[in-house]
Order: structure tokens, then C-alpha cells, then sequence
């Protein structure tokens, strides 16, 4: 499994998006994976789209395959300065957590391209990798996993993460959605050694995200400055 991950890995680059053109593609193939999975209603427009989009703390990312996206999160980051977060909204007893001066990470809209699920790629780790980095860069203290029960024990097991809130009604989704959360900075180091390819990898430098500093928008907790990923 590693070298068919590295493979891919070698193959792929990630992006940061702001173009209207690109943020259209990502929000179209969010459209095809969740209504593949029955979890949204149909829409005229053949996109998934919300406000929280629009946030100033929002980062798009996606992995990019032969001029394709086959992957894509999306990033909330989130501390005193701007507490705009998706989970939050269903979960707010977390906003506890910020009045208390830690920073969150909030990854939603999880998707992988129907293309690469068929050819076997494993491009949900890659996708995985988005956020792993991300906590990294930004020096975020907890990480936030809003996800249906069925997609929480690969987090439970081999992340370090735990159960944080019962299954939810989750804004636009027809299914409810859990919350898991994790303590990166304590379980970075185990994770890396159980899975080295989700840190950074210098012999494949289109393996690093160029994440926006975020600078007055977002603050990290111990008051460092993010190094570059």
C-alpha cells in the first residue's frame, strides 16, 4: 500500500484554488460524489455550494491529476480572530475551545473523483494528507472530523482521533454527521510513523501545499509563525 501511495503521490500535485473557474470544477464534483452517495438532493445548477465557501478563513484545496481534479477539502481555520466554521455551527459547544484560546481546524467537503475510485488510486489518502499538513503549517491545536458514523473508525484507529459529539443533522446533508476530534500536536509524531507519506516528502516537492499565510485573519495559539509547508 505505501509504494502504491508514493506512486500516486509522485503522479499528483496539490492546489490551492481561487479562481471562479476552478472553485466551479470542485464544486461540481462535490455535486457528482455526494449525490453518488444519495447524502444531498438534487439542484438545477449541478453544484454543492454554501456561504461558508466565502469565508475569509476558507482555504480550497485539491489534488490534481493530468490536468484533473481527483480530489478536494475544504479548510476552515479557525481562532480568535475568525471563528467561521461550518461544524461549529452544528456542534457550538466547541466554540468553548476557542474563548479558551485554541485553534481549530475544520475540514469539510471531503471528496474523491468517481475516475479514481474505479482505477484503485489512493487518492483519499492524498486527500487525507490536505489536512494533516494544514494542522502543520497553521500550528493548530485540535483537529475537527465531522463524519458519519461508518467513516469514523479509520480516524478512531490510525489518527489518534475520539468521539466528541453523537451523530447530528449536518447542514444540506440527508444523513447526520458525528464529530470526532483530535489533539494533533500529541499525536503528530505516530501518526507520521505509521504513515511517513502524510507529512512532507522532499524528494517530491509537487507533494507540498503553498496554504495562505492567513495573516489577521487567523492566529496560531502559541503565537509562532507558520512555517512553510
Amino acid at each position: 500500500m505505501l509504494k502504491q501511495i508514493m506512486d500516486a503521490l509522485e503522479r499528483c500535485s496539490y492546489a490551492v484554488l481561487t479562481s471562479s473557474d476552478d472553485l466551479d470544477h470542485v464544486y461540481r464534483l462535490r455535486y457528482d460524489c455526494y449525490r453518488a452517495e444519495q447524502s444531498i438532493p438534487e439542484n438545477a445548477s449541478g453544484t454543492m455550494y454554501d456561504p461558508f465557501d466565502d469565508a475569509e478563513n476558507c482555504v480550497h484545496v485539491a489534488v490534481r491529476m493530468n490536468d484533473m481534479f481527483v480530489g478536494a477539502v475544504r479548510l476552515h481555520v479557525v481562532s480568535s480572530l475568525d471563528h467561521a466554521s461550518p461544524t461549529m455551527e452544528v456542534f457550538p459547544e466547541i466554540a468553548a475551545w476557542v474563548e479558551a484560546k485554541q485553534t481549530l481546524l475544520d475540514p469539510t467537503r471531503f471528496v474523491v473523483h468517481p475516475t479514481a475510485r474505479q482505477l484503485r488510486l489512493p487518492v483519499h489518502y492524498l486527500a487525507l494528507r490536505i489536512p494533516f499538513l494544514a494542522t502543520d503549517f497553521y500550528q493548530t491545536d485540535i483537529a475537527l472530523a465531522p463524519v458519519r458514523t461508518e467513516h469514523s473508525a479509520f480516524y478512531l484507529k490510525y489518527l489518534g482521533y475520539e468521539h466528541s459529539g453523537e451523530p447530528r443533522q449536518y447542514p444540506g446533508l440527508k444523513k447526520p454527521v458525528g464529530l470526532l476530534t483530535a489533539q494533533v500536536r500529541q499525536h503528530r509524531a505516530e501518526v507520521l510513523e505509521r504513515y511517513p507519506f502524510f507529512g512532507k516528502v522532499p524528494e517530491l516537492p509537487n507533494s507540498d501545499i503553498a496554504f495562505p499565510s492567513l495573516k489577521g485573519i487567523y492566529t496560531p495559539s502559541s503565537g509562532r509563525m507558520c512555517n512553510a509547508a
